[in-house]
């Protein structure tokens, strides 16, 4: 069965083959890469269609530019990326200027990780980790 990709640059949904997910695929309408090595900024309408579209866990850091916390983190978060894609989505919402999004999911301390897989939430932490902690409490 064939995972839905949402595209980072046109928010296409892609059919890509599991086996294919690890061979760089690119987008059926934009041509460009579906994977990136790096997580996303996302706003509402690409947050909306990479947890409602697609079918690859999404991993979310809500964060704020002024939070000591969540800049240090930001690097671990982005090596993160490298290491769960293809098999997971990284998105970055900024909670300053996303405060409905954050508002929407509860979002009360940052930064806070969440996890979603099948269009709905499955968990959430908060406080900062390195990357090898992200990776282990998104596959945990």
């Amino acid at each position: 069965m064939s995972e839905i990709v949402v595209c980072p640059h046109c928010l296409a949904g892609n059919r890509v083959p599991p086996e294919r997910l690890a061979e760089a695929p690119n987008c059926g309408k934009c041509h460009q890469p579906l994977f990136t090595g790096h997580p996303l900024t996302a706003g509402g309408t690409a947050f909306a269609a990479h947890i409602g579209k697609g079918t690859l866990p999404v991993l979310v850091d809500f964060w704020a530019p002024w939070c000591g916390p969540c800049k240090a983190m930001a690097p671990a978060f982005d090596q993160a990326a490298r290491m769960l894609e293809p098999q997971a989505r990284l998105l970055k919402v900024d909670t300053e200027q996303e405060q409905a999004l954050a508002g929407a999911h509860g979002i009360r301390s940052i930064p806070t990780l969440a996890l979603f897989a099948g269009g709905r939430e499955v968990k959430r932490v908060s406080g900062a980790m390195d990357a090898r902690r992200i990776v282990e409490w998104t596959w945990a």
